[in-house]
């Protein structure tokens, strides 16, 4: 069986969207040999519709290993409203998530996800999000709202830390696995 993974950035107050504000200080070698690592050992990548249009109008167009990696995998977006995705190697998911994800885990080995939005978190509440890992950035954001922060409420999940990565500039990856 196969599991999903959940690769998250997110700042010292929690937000985990506009990364545009507060992400990209923080991009170095160290996390993009990180992030190259995660990917090549996924076999398909999960995404909501958000994730996806940012993704499929970003990567299609750039070279280099991580390019090449994330535009050849198998792509998995959930969306009641998408049915024609023009990225490489795209399927719509429909219909009950949590019947999805557990039938993708059976078939389509180790799936990453990028992001902690909507399908993560009723991953996460079903369950179903076997691994976490969540890149602390040192940044206090300062920006967004109830929808872009880490925190759900009443959602519940407990996790079990599995290791952690220091990087140079001041990144922390913590890996976690669901006890659930």
């Amino acid at each position: 069986m196969g599991k999903i993974v959940d690769a998250t950035f997110v700042s010292l107050d929690g937000v985990i969207n506009h990364m545009d504000r507060w992400h990209f200080d923080f991009i170095s070698e160290q996390t993009d040999e990180l992030a190259l690592r995660q990917l090549r050992e996924a076999d398909a990548m999960l995404m909501g519709r958000g994730t996806y249009e940012v993704y499929a109008s970003a990567w299609p167009g750039r070279e280099g290993d991580y390019a090449e990696r994330i535009n050849a995998m198998p792509k998995y977006v959930v969306s009641t409203t998408l049915t024609d995705p023009q990225w490489n190697a795209t399927t719509v998911v429909q219909g009950d998530l949590a019947e999805a994800a557990a039938r993708l885990k059976d078939t389509a080995g180790t799936i990453l996800m990028h992001g902690f939005g909507p399908v993560a978190k009723s991953l996460a509440g079903a369950g179903l999000l076997d691994e976490l890992h969540l890149w602390y950035h040192p940044v206090l954001a300062g920006v967004g709202g109830p929808d872009d922060v880490l925190l759900t409420p009443g959602l519940h999940a407990t996790f079990e830390t599995i290791g952690t990565t220091t990087f140079d500039n001041g990144v922390v990856v913590i890996a976690m696995r669901s006890r659930t």
